[in-house]
């Protein structure tokens, strides 16, 4: 394999949106013939699923000066998650080769010295949200930042599966949430107390968790006996569940975009959403979804009851994100990003295969 040009960097554990759209981005050079290395943490998903992809895979443990170690001899360096971009600053101060730095969350950042080195060295610091974006420049308007929206999944899914997984709850009206079991993050306590709400005022509604994560047993104890509601674990073929649903709901504490929105859109399905980080962005109250403010189990519960209730509304949401969903493509990403990697580089990419 030719010298990498560009060595992405992510040791996250499990596998969430910022994984999925590390994945999506190296696909999406592959085909351009970029010469790739990832750095990611030993034995997690991300590598297992590249492995039919042309780029050179290096595992670590996730120690910041095994990461420094592991990502030497690129041209360029893209650090997809806050963990590693101390060893990003350290690469480059040994080497000189310049970063790039994605910012997937709308948390706050770190303020000390460090972490003020590190971000303002990079060559780019790019949010994926307008909002994820205000949140770095008011931490520090020395650091460049760029937006790039996340890019949808492309999910397959195929009719006659969708079909079956509708045929285990016959004749129920399906609200569908597809995420990490994080409580703190994405607020699935929310959805729980719903379910509860409903389960003798509106029999026909049925709760689809679907994903895994550390809060699961927690959030399988709070649901106690409910039969409204169902935990289906981690699933690899989301898109057929999301052709399957009815609705679908993202009632989280935080989020820096939450981009699995896009994939649901392209199902056409009607969301409901909290009105948090860069979710606003990209579901708009009442055109293609509706947002509620976070933390609020009553609004959830009554927006839900709104989109149950009107099919013609249901539709139109539907119809109108998916039109969204069609400007935020994994190819619109990497063309995106191919820019900023110029710009890093001074100059142009020349592809492995050019």
């Amino acid at each position: 394999m030719a010298k990498s040009i560009v060595c992405h960097i992510n040791v996250a554990r499990g596998f969430r949106g910022g994984e999925r759209q590390t994945e999506l981005l190296i696909r999406e050079l592959a085909k351009r013939d970029v010469p790739q290395t990832l750095v990611c943490r030993r034995a997690q998903p991300l590598s297992r699923r590249l492995s039919d992809v042309d780029v050179e895979i290096k595992e670590v443990s996730g120690n910041p000066f095994g990461v420094v170690a592991a990502c030497g001899g690129a041209e360029l360096l893209h650090v997809h998650e806050g963990r590693s971009v101390y060893a990003a600053w350290i690469r480059s101060r040994l080497s000189g080769v310049p970063y790039v730095v994605t910012r997937r969350v709308n948390n706050p950042i770190r303020g000390h010295r460090l972490a003020r080195s590190a971000y303002r060295g990079a060559a780019r610091v790019v949010a994926v949200a307008p909002q994820v974006a205000d949140i770095v420049r008011a931490w520090d308007q020395a650091v460049d930042v760029s937006v790039v929206h996340s890019g949808s999944s492309g999910l397959p899914a195929d009719a006659d599966e969708a079909r079956r997984i509708r045929a285990q709850w016959p004749e129920k009206f399906l609200v569908g949430h597809v995420g990490a079991l994080d409580n703190a993050q994405k607020g699935q306590e929310f959805i729980i107390e719903v379910a509860r709400r409903c389960a003798l005022e509106h029999p026909d509604l049925h709760f689809l968790l679907i994903g895994g994560g550390e809060d699961e047993e927690f959030l399988r104890e709070l649901a106690g006996d409910l039969t409204n509601i169902t935990f289906t674990g981690f699933v690899e073929n989301v898109g057929d569940y999301l052709n399957a649903l009815d609705i679908f709901v993202l009632p989280s504490n935080r989020e820096g975009i939450g981009s699995i929105l896009f994939d649901a859109m392209e199902q056409r399905l009607a969301i409901v959403a909290s009105r948090v980080g860069g979710v606003p962005d990209i579901v708009h109250d009442n055109e293609n979804g509706l947002l509620i403010d976070p933390a609020s189990p009553s609004q959830l519960l009554d927006a839900i009851r709104t989109l149950h209730a009107d099919a013609a509304m249901r539709s139109r949401l539907g119809q109108a994100g998916e039109r969204i969903a069609a400007n935020f493509t994994a190819h619109a990403m990497c063309e995106k990003y191919f820019e900023i990697y110029r710009d890093a580089l001074g100059r142009p990419i020349v592809a492995s295969g050019s």
